[in-house]
């Protein structure tokens, strides 16, 4: 098994779990928030779907998803169009508020054949590339995208929690 085909087996683990958490919540259980400072099933996957396009697509050279492709205007939210949601406050999670889970999943799922299509074209020698020289040591490409799937597979775990307390 090659590099990117690891990387491309883990990202397709994120879409299944997404699925999952996302199948048959009515609006109101996705906005459902079992505590004051606590984070929605919308917002989970809204946030962990904004992190890998911002992430994967600054890492490739390429335009988010998110604006490229009209998903910010289809959300109409009250935040930044730049905005991943690191680091909001409870007012701003409770500000991620959508139509349904279909708006939800078809951004997801944009973002994710994006990334497949830039991880399919990846070498072994592409992962060593440094992309990030404000950490020390400055990051790879390789650490990045398991970073992002690391942070995507834990919002969706999050995401899953919250969905078995409804």
């Amino acid at each position: 098994m090659r590099s990117h085909d690891v990387l491309i087996e883990g990202y397709g683990r994120i879409q299944e779990e997404v699925r999952a958490v996302l199948d048959g919540l009515s609006v109101d259980d996705l906005h459902a928030r079992p505590g004051d400072g606590a984070n929605s099933v919308a917002w989970l996957v809204w946030h962990l779907t904004r992190v890998q396009d911002d992430h994967v697509a600054d890492a490739a050279g390429f335009e988010q998803v998110w604006l490229a492709k009209g998903w910010a205007d289809r959300f109409d939210l009250p935040l930044a169009k730049s905005d991943t949601g690191y680091g909001h406050t409870p007012i701003q999670v409770g500000q991620v508020k959508v139509d349904s889970g279909e708006l939800l999943l078809g951004y997801y799922d944009a973002v994710h054949e994006r990334t497949l299509g830039y991880l399919s074209g990846l070498t072994h020698t592409d992962l060593d590339r440094v992309v990030d020289e404000g950490w020390d040591p400055p990051v790879t490409l390789g650490v990045r995208l398991v970073s992002v799937l690391a942070d995507d597979l834990q919002h969706v775990g999050q995401a899953a929690y919250v969905r078995g307390l409804l």
